[in-house]
């Protein structure tokens, strides 16, 4: 008998302040305010299988979307793309979640590369680091592409709820099975801020808001 592989999907919506001709997230972030360039991703993850992603050291999933950028226009189909969370990184301290999408514009690639930098620190920073993309836009096929653009974008409340609100499994057998996937989930995600944020033992360094 063949064994379903149970998923989960959900979608997310980042938005914020952004600039071309820099290469800098903040520095895109704060030129944008003059420009008033505003860079939206309407992304949805789909893990294809839960108990492989928990058990891979990377964590990754499928991410496909759009996007809006003033300078480009708005619902620009991107439909393929790289998810994970709480990737590691050689720094002990700190694990990343990444968003990538490429997409298309008259005729030119792009290749959107944002990360959420999760770090040991003090759970006061918890927030701000789980809902903030530092986000570089490349003109090209992937990451190795020059970069055109950069700022920072934020997952609101109105976001995060909106989040929540669409999480469910794939290929669940029934609503038992969804509900055991989407906890399965959520217990991997608590463990991990836990693991970042609170576990005793634990270096809790106080950060600036």
């Amino acid at each position: 008998m063949t064994r379903i592989t149970v998923g989960l999907t959900f979608s997310e919506t980042m938005a914020g302040a952004f600039a071309l001709g820099e290469t800098d997230p903040e520095a895109g972030r704060a030129r944008a305010r003059s420009q008033g360039y505003r860079f939206a991703m309407h992304g949805t993850i789909e893990i294809e299988n839960l108990d492989g992603f928990i058990a891979d050291p990377q964590h990754q999933g499928n991410l496909q979307g759009t996007i809006d950028f003033t300078p480009l226009g708005d619902q620009i189909s991107a439909p393929r793309g790289r998810f994970a969370l709480f990737a590691p990184t050689e720094d002990p301290d700190l694990k990343l979640m990444i968003y990538e999408l490429g997409f298309e514009h008259e005729g030119r690639e792009y290749y959107m590369a944002g990360k959420k930098e999760v770090r040991r620190a003090s759970i006061f920073a918890m927030w701000r680091a789980t809902t903030t993309l530092y986000t570089q836009l490349h003109q090209g096929a992937d990451k190795a592409a020059p970069v055109i653009g950069a700022g920072v974008l934020r997952l609101g409340v109105p976001q995060l709820a909106g989040l929540v609100a669409t999480l469910h499994a794939t290929n669940a057998a029934n609503w038992r099975g969804d509900v055991a996937a989407r906890m399965r989930f959520a217990r991997f995600f608590a463990a991990e801020l836990w693991d970042t944020y609170v576990r005793p033992g634990r270096r809790n360094v106080a950060v600036d808001s």
